[in-house]
């Protein structure tokens, strides 16, 4: 059996032993079609059957010692959940961050294009999971996931993040009422805009806005690497299919846990 081997961050691994994490890929799933692989994705529309033999693989890898994962039920919002315990799929509070300071909890967060972020205080032993699309870093998602960490315990210069696998700025152009908003919101925003091809778009680069928006908030923070849209072999893409038209598409899970 193929088993998911996800992508790893040696400065999170490196914080504690008692931390393990990975930002998965679409490798290692039962999914077929448009979702082959590990799709995660539960308001996808691949098998129901197939996205929870996923989610339990998961959950394996992390060595969990629940099969549920605490991931949200996702709106592009700035809402942190503060988790006590995984909860069953159709128990997901509507947020798009999670947060925990108990050991055996899986934080986990969706994405085909935006950005996963995990955190970490290994001093205080508080952990988080956030998605941060445009919208969501835009509105402060980051930053309410780092003061949902400091009502835990957690010390802001204590944190590290990672941000894993997202859309790079070569491929993500954006119209021009995103660029609009984005330079309302600072002047400064300029510097993570690049001329796109066609007249009044532009190259958004959502990495590096979202490593900006971190290290305003006194957090350490660094990228993986990756562009989703451009390596079909390992992770799925919203705007990749939405190109090429097809009707659906998978989500990759970016994951964290204390070990118990």
């Amino acid at each position: 059996m193929t088993r998911p081997a996800p992508i790893q961050c040696g400065r999170l691994d490196a914080l504690s032993p008692a931390f393990i994490h990975g930002f998965f890929t679409r490798h290692g799933g039962v999914s077929r079609g448009l979702f082959a692989g590990l799709n995660v994705g539960l308001g996808s529309g691949d098998r129901p059957a197939d996205v929870a033999e996923n989610r339990r693989r998961v959950a394996a890898w992390l060595d969990s010692p629940t099969p549920f994962l605490a991931t949200p039920h996702q709106t592009h919002s700035p809402t942190v959940e503060t988790v006590t315990a995984a909860w069953p799929p159709d128990a997901r509070p509507r947020a798009d961050a999670v947060v925990t300071d108990r050991p055996g909890v899986p934080l986990g967060v969706l994405t085909a294009d935006c950005g996963p972020i995990l955190f970490a205080d290994a001093s205080a032993g508080v952990i988080a999971a956030a998605h941060a699309g445009w919208r969501g870093a835009l509105d402060g998602v980051i930053e309410n996931t780092v003061a949902a960490m400091e009502r835990l315990g957690a010390r802001r210069a204590g944190i590290r993040a990672t941000l894993g696998p997202t859309i790079s700025q070569d491929s993500y152009e954006v119209g021009p009422e995103f660029v609009d908003r984005l330079l309302a919101a600072g002047a400064g925003n300029r510097r993570f805009l690049r001329a796109s091809p066609r007249p009044d778009h532009a190259q958004f680069d959502l990495p590096g806005y979202i490593l900006f928006r971190l290290e305003a908030a006194g957090v350490e923070a660094e990228w993986t690497g990756q562009c989703t849209y451009a390596d079909e072999a390992r992770f799925f893409s919203f705007r990749r299919t939405t190109h090429r038209g097809e009707p659906d598409y998978g989500r990759q899970i970016s994951a964290i846990m204390m070990r118990s």
